[in-house]
C-alpha cells in the first residue's frame, strides 16, 4: 500500500511542473441513444449563444426549467468502464495498421503509448484534490503489458455517493438537484447548433428553446498530454467548438465549455463559493486544452440572466487577485508528484484501488485483486493488444 500525504502544501509551491499541451489524436461520438460511434464526429456541436435581453427586442426571459418534463436523460447508473475509450483506441490503431501495410507507418508506432490512460473526470479529481475538501473518490487501476496503467471510476462507490446525495433534503427555497442539473443541459441545448452557423437554417437557430433536451449524445476528444515525467492519454466530453475544428492537428482547437452558475449578488461569501467552482471549471478545461468557458448565470428559480466568457488560462491569476482560495500551480505540482508514485505502485498483475476520503488530505493506493485486470479492460481490447505486441516482436526479429 502507498499513501500520498498532502497535509503540508508548502512543498508544492515554487517552480511549475512541466506540462505538455494536450493534442487531440482521435475521437468518438455517442448518438441520441447513447450508442458508440468510434472515430466519428456526428455529435460534435457548434457554439452559437442564445439571444436574450437584446436592445429593441421584447422576448421573454429564458426559462431554463422549460421542457423538464420531456427531458431524455442518460442512465448514469450503468458502469461503462473504459469501454468507449478502449474501443476507440483499438479502432484508431487498426486504422494505423492499414497504413503499415502501405508502408507509411512503422509497426512500432501503431500502439498508443502512455503511462496512464483514463477519463478526464478521474484526472480532474486528482488535479483539484489539494483544495477541494468535498472531493472524495475511489478509482480502479490496472497495469497491462508492463507499462500502461488504465484507470476508471469505481462504480460501486459512485452509486453510493449518488444515493446519499439524492437522500439529502432540498434547502428551503432551493430547486431540487435534478432540476439544477437539467438547467445545465438546457443551457447547452440553447447554446449549440448541430452544424456551423452558416449551414443552419433560421428555423434551426431560433427553435432551440423548443428542442427536447437529450444528454445521451456526446462528442468526446481523446488527447495526448503529460504532467512532469508522466505521459497521459485522456478522454473527455467537449461541449462545442467555436467556428470549426482546424484542419491541422497541430493547431489548437477552439473548444467551448458550457457551465451554469447562480447569479452573484455581491456578498463576499458568494465570491468565495464561485472561486471554488472556478477550480473545477479550470481543471476540466485545462486537461483537454479547452481555451474558453461560457458561464450562463441564472436566478434561483432558473431564469438566465447573462453569459460571461472566461479564459481558462487566466482563471488561476483571477483567483490570485481575489480570495486566493486555490493555486493552480500547486494543483499541477501535486498532481505530477502523485502520478509518479502511482506509476511506481501500479505494476505487474492485479487491480489496485485509488481512494481519497472526503476531508482527508491523503490519497491511498492499495491492491484489491492479485491477478488479472478486473473488469477494467475489455477482452476484445486485450486480444487486440496481444496481437499488436506479436506483430511488434515479429517485426523486431525481422520476420
Amino acid at each position: 500500500m502507498a499513501t500520498f500525504d498532502f497535509h503540508q502544501l508548502d512543498r508544492f509551491y515554487g517552480s511549475s511542473t512541466s506540462i505538455r499541451r494536450p493534442r487531440e489524436f482521435t475521437y468518438f461520438s455517442f448518438d441520441d441513444k447513447h450508442e458508440l460511434r468510434t472515430l466519428c464526429t456526428d455529435s460534435l456541436s457548434y457554439y452559437h449563444p442564445p439571444v436574450f435581453n437584446a436592445p429593441g427586442t421584447h422576448a421573454p426571459p429564458i426559462d431554463l426549467s422549460a421542457g423538464f418534463d420531456s427531458f431524455v436523460q442518460r442512465d448514469d447508473g450503468i458502469d461503462e468502464h473504459l469501454d468507449a475509450l478502449l474501443d476507440t483506441l483499438q479502432a484508431h490503431e487498426e486504422q494505423l495498421l492499414q497504413d503499415v501495410q502501405g508502408g507509411s507507418v512503422k509497426i512500432e508506432d501503431v500502439r498508443t503509448k502512455a503511462d496512464i490512460v483514463t477519463w478526464r473526470g478521474m484526472m480532474t479529481k486528482i488535479l483539484t484534490a489539494a483544495f477541494d475538501m468535498f472531493n472524495e473518490f475511489e478509482m480502479n487501476a490496472t497495469c497491462f503489458q508492463g507499462t500502461i496503467s488504465f484507470i476508471e471510476e469505481n462504480n460501486a462507490a459512485k452509486a453510493a455517493r449518488r444515493t446519499a446525495q439524492n437522500n439529502q433534503k432540498t434547502p428551503r427555497g432551493g430547486a431540487p438537484q435534478e432540476m439544477m442539473q437539467y438547467w445545465g443541459y438546457k443551457f447547452e441545448t440553447l447554446s449549440v447548433l448541430p452544424k456551423p452557423w452558416a449551414e443552419c437554417t433560421r428555423q434551426e437557430v431560433e427553435a432551440r428553446d423548443a428542442q427536447t433536451v437529450n444528454n445521451n449524445a456526446q462528442y468526446c476528444s481523446i488527447v495526448r498530454t503529460g504532467i512532469g515525467a508522466i505521459s497521459l492519454i485522456i478522454a473527455g466530453e467537449v461541449d462545442a467548438v467555436l467556428g470549426e475544428k482546424p484542419d491541422s492537428p497541430d493547431d489548437p482547437i477552439p473548444w467551448i465549455e458550457l457551465k451554469t452558475a447562480a447569479e452573484q449578488t455581491g456578498h463576499p461569501r458568494e465570491a468565495v463559493k464561485f472561486e471554488r467552482k472556478l477550480l473545477n471549471y479550470w481543471a476540466q478545461s485545462f486537461l483537454l486544452a479547452v481555451p474558453t468557458i461560457m458561464v450562463g448565470f441564472r436566478t434561483p428559480d432558473g431564469f438566465l440572466t447573462r453569459i460571461q466568457e472566461l479564459s481558462t488560462q487566466k482563471i488561476p491569476s483571477q483567483v490570485k487577485q481575489g480570495n486566493r482560495t486555490w493555486d493552480g500551480n500547486v494543483c499541477i505540482n501535486l498532481t505530477g508528484a502523485f502520478l509518479e508514485i502511482l506509476k511506481r505502485t501500479v505494476i505487474g498483475d492485479g487491480v489496485w484501488r485509488i481512494r481519497r476520503k472526503q476531508g482527508e488530505k491523503r490519497i491511498e493506493v492499495f491492491k484489491v485483486e492479485e491477478v488479472g485486470t478486473g473488469s477494467i479492460l475489455k477482452p476484445s481490447f486485450k486480444a487486440h493488444r496481444e496481437k499488436l505486441r506479436a506483430l511488434e516482436i515479429s517485426a523486431a526479429l525481422g520476420k
